[in-house]
């Protein structure tokens, strides 16, 4: 007679096994939640639902798991620039790189804590570099030297890649304690108070406070690719 099997035995998944794979897109997945820095092995180990022992067969520490969560995210880049639709350099390499630019973007407006993950990083992931191969490549295919691709990398900066530091960032965890008196702030800076009232009188429904951001980058992102081309034409 064949033993007798519980409905509750029948029915139960057999466990994924753990692997780095697993490990770093969990990681991912809380980095994306609740933010890089609350990131723990305790609780990447609860959100697998193992050990935390056992995670230590995979990733050495926590600062491991930063930079496997980079690769991650930086893989995703690469396969968006290298998936996106663009024409070819050759005939309009600004239309062409800022694609790549702007598909690289996407990806990071899904992993906010990215980008300041990448400025602290200290390491430089195989990744970034096909990926700035990339550009490279298709600014020499629009018609560019090395010597001005090489300048157009220091203009374009982290930009090229899909983020800029932002002089303000009002969606910040900390701010001031109080709303600065309006008038003091007038008196003390007039021409951001002037600008700031500008703006408002211009366009009520925005504020410098809260621009759009995708706006603002692609607004900073022509504005060096439209240079770069007066530039390689007038070389």
């Amino acid at each position: 007679m064949a033993p007798r099997i519980d409905d509750d035995e029948a029915t139960e998944q057999p466990r994924v096994p753990l692997s780095r794979r697993r490990v770093l897109r969990a990681a991912v997945e809380i980095a994306d939640r609740d933010g890089l820095g609350r990131l723990t092995m305790r609780g990447l180990a609860q959100e697998l639902g193992v050990e935390a022992m056992s995670l230590y067969h995979h990733v050495a520490n926590k600062g491991a798991v930063v930079e496997g969560v980079l690769e991650v995210v930086l893989g995703e880049i690469l396969r968006a620039a290298e998936e996106v639709e663009a024409p070819d350099p050759a005939d309009d390499w600004r239309a062409a790189l800022r694609a790549r630019v702007l598909a690289a973007r996407e990806v990071l407006l899904r992993h906010r804590w990215a980008p300041r993950a990448l400025e602290a990083s200290t390491t430089t992931s195989p990744a970034v570099i096909a990926y700035y191969d990339g550009v490279v490549g298709i600014l020499r295919a629009g018609g560019f030297s090395y010597d001005l691709a090489h300048h157009a990398l220091h203009a374009l900066g982290s930009r090229a890649i899909g983020f800029s530091q932002e002089l303000f960032e009002p969606g910040g965890e900390e701010g001031p304690a109080e709303a600065p008196d309006a008038a003091a702030m007038a008196e003390r800076f007039p021409n951001l108070a002037g600008m700031v009232g500008a703006i408002a009188h211009d366009d009520p429904d925005g504020t410098l406070g809260f621009c759009d951001d995708r706006f603002e980058f692609e607004f900073g992102l022509d504005l060096i690719l439209d240079g770069l081309e007066r530039r390689r034409i007038g070389s």
